[in-house]
This record gives structure tokens, sequence and C-alpha cells, in this order.
């Protein structure tokens, strides 16, 4: 009888444990893909597309066409953030704001080039290319008063 009893209270001990460790990790994170799943999306997108071996296509005797698509691709994801931004309502202090949508994007841009340079044979780390991403965050942060306007929210 007094062995069930504790093994009942270790399990139950293990239990405490594992819904304290679940709270502390899964929340967060089921808050962060609720809020901004899409966002998420484009960043998993872009690592994809800067790591993997790209085809050789006509457009590629198109002179900076890649910078252009580099631009493109951190203003569509960093507009994706400011528009989810907005759009959940979460408060979130200016200081936070900048962290995470400007300063995280410019420094993941340069650990993909350094990722290139390093890490592949197919692909090499231009300096160019972060140039244009960060040209991309900044264009896009350029953009939050319209977000905020058709939004309602104040800084």
């Amino acid at each position: 009888m007094e062995q069930r009893e504790q093994r009942q209270e270790k399990r139950s001990e293990l239990e405490q444990c594992r819904f304290v460790a679940e709270e502390g990790k899964a929340k967060p994170m089921k808050k962060l893909l609720r809020r901004f799943p899409f966002t998420l999306f484009c960043i998993a997108l872009i690592w994809y597309l800067c790591l993997f071996k790209p085809p050789s296509t006509r457009l590629d005797r198109i002179p900076g066409l890649d910078k252009y698509v580099h631009v493109l691709m951190y203003l569509g994801t960093c507009g994706v953030f400011w528009f989810e931004y907005f759009r959940s309502r979460v408060a979130l202090s200016r200081r936070t704001l900048l962290l995470v949508g400007v300063v995280f994007p410019i420094l993941m841009s340069g650990a993909i080039e350094l990722v290139q340079a390093n890490c592949t044979t197919y692909r090499g780390g231009d300096w160019a290319d972060f140039l244009a991403n960060s040209c991309g965050v900044l264009l896009a942060l350029a953009l939050v008063p319209l977000f905020r306007k058709h939004f309602n929210k104040p800084s």
C-alpha cells in the first residue's frame, strides 16, 4: 500500500514538472505562432531560398536583379511582421519592436551571408546582398506609419 502511494506521489510530481516545463516553453511558442504565422513562414522561406542551389535561368543575365529580389524579400517579410503586429493589437515596447522588426532581420541577413560564404559550395556571401536586405528592412520600417494609421494604434 505504501509503495503504491509513493508511486502515485512520484507520478504526480512528474506530471507537475511536465506541466511547468510545457507552461514555460510551449505557450510563448503557441502565442508567437498564433500572432505572427505569416512572418514566421516568410523567415523560413528566406532561409530556404538563400541556402538552396538555384537553377540557372535567363534571368541570371539581368545585372542587379538579385539585389531587387533581396530588397523585396526583406521588405515583404518585415512588412508582414508590421502588418501582423498592428493587426494583433498586442502591446510591445518600442525597444522590442525595433529589435524584432529591424535589428533581428538585419542580423539574420548577415548570418545568412556568413552561412552562404562558409557553409555552402554553391553559394557565396555577398555584402551587397546584405545591404539590399537592410534596405528592404528600412523600407518596411518607413511603412509603419501607414500600418499604424490603418489599424489606428497609438504609439
